[in-house]
C-alpha cells in the first residue's frame, strides 16, 4: 500500500492568476495549505463541461443515476411530508432524518474500510438492491393504509444502513470509471445529476401526494433502482481504471484516521462540512416548517422550495464542472455566503422573497459540496480513498442524527425563523474560524489593498504581505 499523500493528483494552480494571486490561492489549495510554494506547478487545461460523458462506463453510470436520483428526491419529499402529516411535528421530521443518517455516524468509518477492500461494482449492486427493496416495502405499507410513524422510522434506518457502504463506494468508484484526468469533471457532473433530479423529483412528488397519495412516490422510487443496476451490469470491466485494493489487516481504521489527521488540507474541510451538515443543511426540517407553519401552505409549496434550491444547485455544479481546480479558498467563501443567505432567508417577510433566496442558496451549497468532495478525492492516495471519503460522508451526513433533533426542537420551540437563522450563524462562524486556521497553517496573513479602484481582501504568504500592502 502506498503511504504517500497523493500529491500527484492534487489540483494545480490557476494559470490565469497573477504571481501574487497564485501564491495566495495556492496556500488554500489542496495539499498546498501547508506549503504555498510547492503548489506552483504546470497550468491545468480546463475540461469541457461534459467531457467525462465521452467515457462509456461513466455514461452508463450517469444515466442510471438520472433515473434513480429522481426517485430518491420523490421519496425524500414524500417521507418528510408523510411524517409531518401523521404527527404535525417538525421534531418528528428531524427524528426521521436522524435515523436515516445515524448508521453513517456510527459505522461510516467501518464502511470505508470495507469499500477499500471490496470491488466497487458488485458492492454497489448489493447496496442498490437493498435500498430498492426498502422503498418497495414502505410503499406497500402506505398504499394499504397500514403505515405508522414507526414504520417510516424503521425504513429510514434501513436506508441508512445501506448508505454506510453505498456512499463511499459510489464516491470512490467514480475514479475507477474515468481516471484522474476527468475526476473533477465527473464529480461535478454527479452533483449536477443529483440536483437536476431535484428539479423533477419534488415536483412529481407534490403532484402524487396531492393526487393519489405518498405511497406511489415510494413505489416509483423502488422501481427506479432498476436503471442503475442495469447500468452496472452493462459496464465493461476492461475499461475500468483499476485501483489497488487494501488487503485485510489490523489497524486500517486507525491508519485512515492518522492519514487525515496529518493532512490539514483534508482535516479542516471535513470539520467545516461537519458543522454545516449538522446545523445548517437540515433543509427537511427548515423548509417543511416554513411551508407549513410560517406561510401556512401545503406540500406543493414545500416541493417548490426544494425545486428552486435545485435550480441554483444545478448551476453551481455545472460551474464546478468547468473549473480546472478545487480551491479551498472558494470553499471558505462559499460557506460564508451560505450562512449569510440562510440568515437573510430567515428574515424574509414574504413567501416570494423566501422562495427567490432558495436559488442562490442552492448555488453556494452545491459549491461547498463539490469543492470539498473534489479536493478530498484529488488530494488523497487511492489506497485510502474509501476511508477518507467514508470519513467525509460520516461527518457530513452523520451529523444529521445530532443536529436534526436539535434544530427540530429549536424550530418547534422558538419558530422556524430562529432555527434557520441559527443554522446560518453557525455556518458563517465555522467558515471564518476554519479559514483563519488554514491560513495560519499555510503561513499566510490577511491583506487589504486597492486593485483597479476596488478594495480586495486576500490571504498571502507572510513574506509577501509587506510588498502587497497599499502605498502610503
Amino acid at each position: 500500500m502506498s503511504t504517500g499523500p497523493g500529491a500527484a493528483s492534487a489540483p494545480a494552480p490557476d494559470p490565469y492568476d497573477t504571481t501574487s494571486a497564485r501564491d495566495d490561492n495556492a496556500a488554500l489549495d489542496g495539499k498546498s495549505a501547508l506549503d504555498a510554494k510547492s503548489a506552483l506547478g504546470a497550468p491545468v487545461r480546463k475540461n469541457s463541461m461534459f467531457s467525462s460523458l465521452r467515457i462509456r462506463n461513466y455514461r452508463l453510470f450517469f444515466l442510471g443515476q438520472v433515473v434513480s436520483n429522481i426517485g430518491t428526491w420523490m421519496q425524500r419529499i414524500a417521507q418528510d411530508w408523510l411524517v409531518l402529516s401523521l404527527t404535525g411535528s417538525s421534531a418528528a421530521v428531524g427524528i426521521t432524518t436522524a435515523l436515516q443518517f445515524l448508521p453513517m455516524l456510527l459505522f461510516g468509518l467501518y464502511g470505508g474500510v470495507l469499500v477499500d477492500r471490496l470491488r466497487k461494482r458488485p458492492t454497489l449492486m448489493v447496496t442498490q438492491t437493498a435500498m430498492a427493496l426498502t422503498s418497495i416495502a414502505l410503499a406497500v405499507l402506505t398504499l394499504t393504509g397500514l403505515v405508522q410513524v414507526w414504520h417510516i422510522y424503521v425504513a429510514a434506518l434501513a436506508l441508512g444502513l445501506a448508505t454506510v457502504v453505498d456512499n463511499p463506494a459510489r464516491q470512490s468508484f467514480v475514479s475507477e470509471l474515468v481516471g484522474p484526468g476527468q475526476l473533477q469533471n465527473a464529480v461535478s457532473l454527479n452533483s449536477a445529476n443529483f440536483q437536476s433530479a431535484r428539479l423533477v423529483g419534488p415536483a412529481v412528488a407534490g403532484l402524487l401526494i396531492t393526487g393519489v397519495g405518498t405511497g406511489w412516490a415510494f413505489l416509483l422510487n423502488g422501481l427506479s433502482f432498476v436503471a442503475p443496476l442495469t447500468g452496472l451490469l452493462l459496464m465493461r470491466a476492461r475499461d475500468l481504471h483499476p485501483v489497488e485494493r487494501a488487503p485485510r489487516g489490523k489497524g486500517q481504521l486507525r491508519e485512515g484516521l492518522r492519514y487525515v489527521a496529518g493532512r490539514p488540507d483534508l482535516l479542516w474541510p471535513i470539520v467545516l462540512v461537519g458543522f454545516m451538515g449538522t446545523f445548517a443543511f437540515n433543509f427537511p426540517v427548515y423548509l417543511s416548517a416554513f411551508a407549513d407553519d410560517v406561510f401556512q401552505e401545503d406540500a406543493g409549496v414545500y416541493s417548490m422550495f426544494n425545486t428552486l434550491m435545485a435550480v441554483g444547485s444545478v448551476s453551481g455544479a455545472l460551474l464546478a464542472a468547468r473549473r480546472g481546480t478545487a480551491r479551498l479558498r472558494l470553499l471558505i467563501l462559499a460557506a460564508l455566503a451560505f450562512g449569510a443567505l440562510e440568515i437573510l432567508a430567515a428574515a424574509s417577510p414574504e413567501l416570494w422573497m423566501f422562495a427567490l433566496i432558495m436559488v442562490p442558496l442552492g448555488l453556494v451549497s452545491m459549491t461547498v459540496n463539490v469543492t470539498t468532495n473534489t479536493s478530498l478525492q484529488m488530494s488523497t492516495d487511492p489506497a485510502v480513498r474509501g476511508r477518507v471519503m467514508a470519513l467525509y460522508m460520516m461527518v457530513f451526513l452523520g451529523g444529521a442524527p445530532v443536529g436534526a433533533p436539535i434544530v427540530g426542537w429549536v424550530t418547534d420551540t422558538y419558530g422556524a425563523r430562529v432555527g434557520f437563522a441559527a443554522g446560518g450563524a453557525i455556518a458563517m462562524t465555522a467558515a471564518a474560524v476554519i479559514g483563519l486556521v488554514l491560513a495560519r497553517a499555510g503561513g499566510l496573513r490577511l491583506t487589504v489593498r486597492w486593485h483597479h479602484g476596488h478594495p480586495t481582501v486576500r490571504f498571502v504568504p507572510r513574506d509577501h504581505a509587506k510588498a502587497l500592502a497599499p502605498a502610503a
